[in-house]
């Protein structure tokens, strides 16, 4: 199957900045929708995943194939390097791509990393997932993920923020794919690993356990640990996640592409 059509959005003047979306999202969940880095002077290039939102299915949704769909979008737009910020899966293919061609990277913003040679993979769980977007659509996957886990105040919250994201996908059988292949794939073997990450300016946005307990707060803080020269940032206890601040985490990314080694 040839590269499948990606849904890109490229937007604003100045330093390139490239948003990288999670398994399940669009590239509006990146920085939620907000403008302030476009407002801000940079190029904001955004755009939907592979089988995702509106982006065409392909054969295969491992890193290698993310990772290779990120380099053709920098290619694509004529850029030979760029600050790249990605949350979760796209945090993962951001660095895939780092390791594999560090050139191509001006900075880095990895935003609730997951992936962690010490952490179990529940791929029952993933599986349950894609059964229940196959079987029974949006509500199908709501159902079949059940309790979020996250504090009262923030239920509702995630619950919604689930349905509008499941609900922006053009082919959902091609989201199930994904959700089936791309917990199956590592984008590195150990964090040890990220050592040999190029000497550009990073950033960890990690997340705090009680609001966002399928990224953990000590992953976030390993990567951080593991990359010379990383910030780790986390939200104060009993905040919002800065992740789910568009406007906040669009600061964070604004100052990384500031320090960017273009």
């Amino acid at each position: 199957m040839p590269d499948p059509d990606l849904h890109v959005e490229d937007r604003g003047s100045g330093p390139a900045v490239v948003l990288l979306h999670g398994l399940t999202a669009t590239h509006r969940y990146v920085v939620m929708g907000s403008k302030a880095l476009e407002r801000s002077g940079h190029r904001v290039i955004a755009y939907d995943a592979r089988g995702h939102g509106g982006s065409g299915p392909g054969d295969r949704y491992d890193y290698p194939a993310l990772a290779d769909d990120l380099a053709r979008v920098l290619d694509e737009r004529g850029l030979e390097r760029a600050v790249l910020a990605g949350a979760s899966m796209g945090a993962h293919t951001l660095l895939r791509l780092a390791l594999a061609d560090p050139g191509r990277v001006a900075g880095l913003v990895v935003i609730t990393p997951a992936h962690h040679e010490d952490t179990e993979r529940d791929l029952d769980r993933w599986d349950r997932l894609a059964a229940g977007l196959r079987s029974g659509g949006v509500e199908g996957f709501v159902d079949a993920y059940g309790d979020p886990g996250v504090p009262e105040q923030w239920r509702e919250t995630v619950t919604k923020v689930l349905r509008q994201r499941l609900g922006a996908h053009e082919h959902p059988a091609a989201v199930a794919d994904a959700l089936e292949q791309v917990p199956r794939s590592v984008p590195f073997d150990r964090v040890a690993d990220l050592a040999a990450l190029p000497d550009v300016p990073t950033v960890i946005v990690a997340d705090r356990d009680e609001a966002d307990p399928g990224h953990p707060l000590w992953v976030g803080e390993a990567y951080a640990a593991a990359i010379p020269g990383a910030t780790l940032v986390v939200e104060d206890e009993g905040s919002s996640p800065i992740a789910w601040q568009g406007g906040r985490l669009s600061k964070v990314i604004a100052q990384v592409a500031a320090a960017g080694r273009y």
